[in-house]
């Protein structure tokens, strides 16, 4: 059974695993393994409710429960900005007209912005690439919802994510080596280190301080701006099917969207239910559905069948071992 749950430091030789494979530009899982346990170890804290709501970085892994094999990551991280500038460029569109001659022309700019101090993130999302059909890309991707649902007050009413731009297959980045590379003399790797692991003051003191009109940029570096790399395609299509859209930011680096959704309005955070669990030897149920505990300190999910009646929904014994939960807990579940 795969079950969602939460990271531990235990799991540094899996998270360096995802990380390896997720490629360049995935700027949450870097190939450095101590940021990566310093990052288990926020996750940890988070879990236990050590560290301020505020500077709570949550990480969940996906498993097989009979194997033990992790195969994907996600995560909510509860306020971007607070500490670290949340850079990005707003696509801005000017009008500007000459009635005289009868002209008028709309030029769309680059403009660097910091808008989204302490809004709510849910990034990370990454799968090994045998387990990208089954559903379980949906698991993975909804239980950050379910975690945000079993107690919104953590989490901010706005909640982003970003979408990795386009690269090349041998691993160029257009936008990078058109335009951000200009204003960042390092390779892209570096900056990426240097966003996850610093203060970002390099970007303070070297961004553009000025609009970028897009339409003087190569073509290369205009076709990518706002587009998602192949690998994000189906996390964008989840995104958008819980009720994100794109809010006109871009990523400085790579040029990769921006989404947001108000939090009470995710689709998965407004539609599951709060129900008191039963445990039974056969469960009648034609369709699974997603099925999380209502608490953030023990949260897990899985996506399994339940015959829900009024106010109770009735499990296996097999679900109910997976969630760690026993009859008369509370479940949040979304058919």
């Amino acid at each position: 059974m795969l079950v969602v749950r939460p990271a531990a430091p235990a799991d540094l030789d899996h998270l360096l695993e995802l990380a390896i494979l997720s490629g360049p530009g995935f700027t949450s899982l870097p190939e450095d393994p101590d940021q990566l346990a310093d990052r288990l170890e926020v996750s940890r804290d988070s879990f236990s409710g050590k560290l301020a709501p505020e500077e709570r970085w949550y990480t969940l892994m996906l498993e097989e429960s009979e194997t033990g094999d992790v195969d994907g990551i996600g995560s909510v991280k509860a306020a971007v900005g607070l500490h670290r500038p949340f850079f990005s460029f707003r696509v801005v569109t000017n009008t500007q007209s000459s009635p005289s001659l009868g002209i008028k022309l709309e030029q769309k700019t680059l403009v660097l912005v910091n808008e989204c101090t302490g809004w709510t993130e849910v990034g990370s999302l990454f799968l090994k690439a045998d387990r990208r059909k089954g559903g379980a890309g949906r698991l993975l991707s909804q239980s950050r919802y379910m975690l945000i649902g079993a107690q919104p007050e953590l989490f901010n009413e706005n909640v982003l994510a970003e979408l990795r731009g386009v690269f090349t297959p041998d691993g160029a980045c257009p936008f990078w080596d058109h335009v951000a590379h200009k204003f960042f003399p390092m390779e892209f790797d570096e900056a990426d280190r240097m966003t996850g692991s610093t203060d970002k003051q390099f970007i303070v003191d070297l961004a553009p301080r000025h609009p970028i009109y897009i339409d003087l940029l190569p073509e290369p570096a205009r076709a990518v701006i706002g587009k998602v790399h192949p690998q994000g395609v189906p996390a964008m299509a989840l995104l958008e099917s819980e009720g994100f859209r794109p809010n006109g930011l871009i990523d400085i680096f790579d040029a990769g969207p921006t989404v947001a959704c108000g939090r009470d309005n995710i689709r998965t955070v407004r539609d599951a239910r709060r129900l008191t669990v039963a445990v039974s030897s056969e469960v009648e149920a034609e369709l699974p559905a997603l099925i999380s505990t209502d608490s953030v300190t023990a949260f897990r999910a899985v996506r399994q069948r339940a015959h829900i009646e009024g106010d109770v929904a009735t499990l296996n014994a097999e679900t109910a071992d997976a969630l760690r939960v026993r009859p008369g807990d509370t479940v949040r579940v979304k058919a």
